[in-house]
Formats: structure tokens, C-alpha cells, sequence
């Protein structure tokens, strides 16, 4: 269940906190193959199933890495909603982002995200937040991002 926030400046109170971890969700082969498609990056990897299982030290197909970061905005939106006095919020980038274990097809990720910083910008709030991906049965997250968001207030 999201953390539901009155306005963008709800966010002060949450300073060095982790905010409600995210469900499971599947990163089914189905998903994996979407994604090659859409990016064109088709490598064996990813879409041939039978060579992955015979020559990928995975044993399986893998997610994009990149799959796996642009699935951030759909989970902080399951982390937290924001009632009023928000324009929009906008992906402005990342500071780092590291892949330290794959994510293999038909595995399940969840979010754990900190808010680290909040400063005042032209009509907004950019908020630093620490995201961790995780794979569901493993120690070693499979995602490690500092991503900034601005939230644009009325």
C-alpha cells in the first residue's frame, strides 16, 4: 500500500527514510523480449532461450539492465502518491546506476526506495532518492540507482 502524501513538501518528513517497499512484480520472458524489441538490443542473452540455457553462465535468459531501471517510475508510484498541490513530476536523471546481478527470465523484483536529499529549485522539489532493486531469493540487489525527480508544485 502507497504512502499517500498530502503535497510535494509531505516529503521533508520522509529525509533519510526508506519508504514503503514495493510488491513483487514478474519480469516474465514475454516482458524481456518487449523490451529487445523496442530498444533493438537483441543480443542472445536476452532472447534466444535455448543458447542462454546452454552457454549464459545464468542458465537462463536475462533482463536488459535497463529493463530493470525504467521499471522505476511504475514502482515509485506504488511507493508513494501525492494528493494535491502537484503539477507533475518529471524523471530529471541519475547521478549512478550499477547492474550487480542479473535478473534472470521469470524472476520477481520489488523496490526499496530511500529518500537521501530534497532541495528547493525554480517552482519545484528535486528529490534524491537511493533505489535498490532486489530479486526475489537472492542477497545481491540487481539494480543500484541514485535517481533524481523534481516535483513540480501549483
Amino acid at each position: 500500500m502507497p504512502l499517500v502524501l498530502e503535497t510535494p513538501h509531505s516529503l521533508r518528513d520522509w529525509l533519510g527514510r526508506e519508504l514503503p517497499l514495493t510488491d513483487w512484480f514478474p519480469i516474465t520472458p514475454e516482458r524481456i523480449e518487449q523490451f529487445a524489441e523496442v530498444t533493438e538490443d537483441r543480443q542472445w542473452i536476452h532472447v534466444d532461450r535455448e543458447r542462454a540455457e546452454r552457454e549464459s553462465p545464468y542458465g537462463a535468459t536475462i533482463a536488459h539492465g535497463f529493463l530493470t531501471l525504467s521499471l522505476l517510475s511504475r514502482f515509485m508510484k506504488e511507493a508513494i502518491q501525492i494528493r494535491g498541490g502537484l503539477r507533475m513530476s518529471v524523471n530529471y536523471g541519475l547521478n549512478r546506476v550499477r547492474f550487480p546481478s542479473a535478473v534472470r527470465a521469470d524472476s520477481e523484483i520489488r523496490v526499496r526506495f530511500t529518500l537521501q536529499s530534497l532541495k528547493n529549485v525554480p517552482d519545484a522539489l528535486e528529490a534524491v532518492f537511493d533505489a535498490r532493486v532486489e530479486v526475489q531469493g537472492s542477497d545481491k540487489p540487481c539494480c543500484v540507482a541514485e535517481w533524481v525527480v523534481r516535483y513540480y508544485y501549483m
